[in-house]
């Protein structure tokens, strides 16, 4: 059984940081891509930023400059640091993983979520 647990969230004000991790464990064969999406209040889920494949990495329009992504491959563990933050950033922030695992092939998971708040 593989699983994305995602770490990280919280209540932080206008300006503020925060970094969430997120863990992809069981019989993983290959990590193919990862990356975050988030959904707001009232809003469809959307691309935060993702690894690629091929290791480029994706940013929606509204983040670039401000959240960085980052992996240690050998941890299956993708990161996503998030600075200047901003009160319409608030949102649940799901991890994403397309990956190749020993019992079930290539499939797409999803993390729990996890609750980011930026206060004004």
């Amino acid at each position: 059984q593989v699983q994305l647990v995602e770490s990280g969230g919280g209540l932080v004000q206008t300006g503020g940081s925060l970094r969430l991790s997120c863990a992809a464990s069981g019989s993983i064969f290959n990590l193919n891509a990862m990356g975050w999406y988030r959904q707001g209040p009232g809003k469809q889920r959307e691309l935060v930023a993702s690894f690629t494949s091929g290791g480029n990495t994706n940013y929606a329009d509204s983040v670039k400059g401000r959240f960085t992504i980052s992996r240690d491959n050998a941890k299956n563990t993708v990161y996503l640091q998030m600075n200047s933050l901003k009160p319409e950033d608030t949102a649940v922030y799901y991890c994403n993983a397309d990956l190749y695992s020993i019992a079930y092939g290539r499939k797409t998971y999803w993390g729990k979520g996890t609750l980011v708040t930026v206060s004004s």
